[in-house]
């Protein structure tokens, strides 16, 4: 089968693409895919450099997203899933696990789940990330209720539109920052205040936003995406209990205003999907299929990309040259 793979972790080009033998017949609990397309995220170019440690099989198959059928299923079935059914999978290419970067993906049943009907297969594989990520970040981490105040920072991204669309839907009251021409597309799905995060007025427009917002309460979760973290003022609009969710940004070491973060009874909380267990996971694809049938969880913009162009994909996500998600095509 065709696959993008690495022998050792380092840079982009340690990504090859060529032949690697078809997975053999699954066993029990575990379920043959016919892989139909992957997306590429920060997380799996951490994996392939070898910043983010986890246990790796060489040669590794990339990627952690998939979607397509099923082909084959263990001994006596598997969890209900049957040749041809649509599935879909987002923790692959990790903790021992082959990456989903190839024609055919062996999965562990209780990490794959079924893709709902009329959902592109694509376009389901360019959403899955961001959605589950901003589920579990809104859900599991910052216990956001109804009627709070959040902020999210870079609303207009992948990950920053799903954790607006979800926070929206969960009855909170929002707030983001984005390009000038974002703030529009961010208000359209539900964002209260939209703030162009360049203007030199940021910090008292955003205290403003809040203090408005939120009765004068302070912000209840804040979650920025960039990986650009500006804690001093962030714990400054902090309400009593409110949450920073932190869940980007590898090299960030900024430093903590630790004597107005405990007065508050306030929290900074790691998140990463990677730690995320079966049960949550499952969870969080409950949710996620809601949001696809909805039309509600959407790229806004995909490339698609012949797997061979694996390297390039990496590369152009590392750099910063890419524009929307990038999907690969086996």
């Amino acid at each position: 089968m065709d696959a993008a793979y690495f022998r050792h972790t380092g840079g982009a080009g340690a990504i090859k693409f060529g032949k690697l033998p078809v997975p053999g017949l699954p066993e029990t609990g575990r379920v043959l895919v016919r892989v139909a397309a992957t997306a590429v995220n920060h997380v799996d170019t951490h994996v392939r450099s070898g910043a983010f440690a986890t246990e790796l099989s060489f040669p590794q198959i990339i990627g952690r997203d998939l979607a397509g059928t099923v082909e084959q299923v263990g001994p006596g079935g598997t969890a209900g899933f049957l040749m041809g059914d649509l599935v879909w999978s987002n923790s692959m290419g990790f903790d021992g696990r082959p990456g989903a970067g190839a024609e055919f993906a062996v999965v562990p049943a209780e990490r794959l789940y079924s893709l709902p009907v009329g959902v592109d297969p694509v376009e389901a594989a360019a959403a899955l990330h961001s959605g589950a990520t901003a589920w579990l970040a809104l859900h599991r981490h910052a216990r956001v209720q109804a009627g709070e105040t959040v902020f999210v920072g870079g609303g207009a991204g992948q990950l920053g539109s799903a954790l607006v669309v979800q926070a929206v839907r969960a009855g909170a009251r929002v707030i983001t920052s984005s390009s000038a021409a974002d703030t529009g597309y961010c208000r359209s799905m539900g964002a209260e205040v939209a703030l162009d995060y360049r203007s030199a007025g940021l910090a008292g427009e955003l205290a403003d936003a809040v203090g408005t917002l939120s009765g004068g309460r302070g912000l209840d979760v804040h979650i920025e995406t960039s990986g650009r973290h500006h804690l001093e003022a962030a714990v400054e609009l902090l309400a009593l209990r409110g949450r920073i969710i932190a869940l980007s940004g590898m090299a960030a070491t900024n430093m903590v205003p630790l004597g107005r973060l405990y007065t508050r009874d306030g929290s900074i909380r790691g998140f990463a999907i990677s730690n995320a267990s079966v049960s949550d996971l499952t969870d969080a694809a409950r949710a996620v299929n809601v949001l696809l049938s909805a039309g509600a969880l959407q790229a806004r913009h995909i490339t698609r990309l012949p797997l061979r162009d694996a390297a390039a994909a990496h590369a152009a996500l590392e750099a910063g040259t890419n524009r929307g998600k990038l999907v690969l095509i086996p």
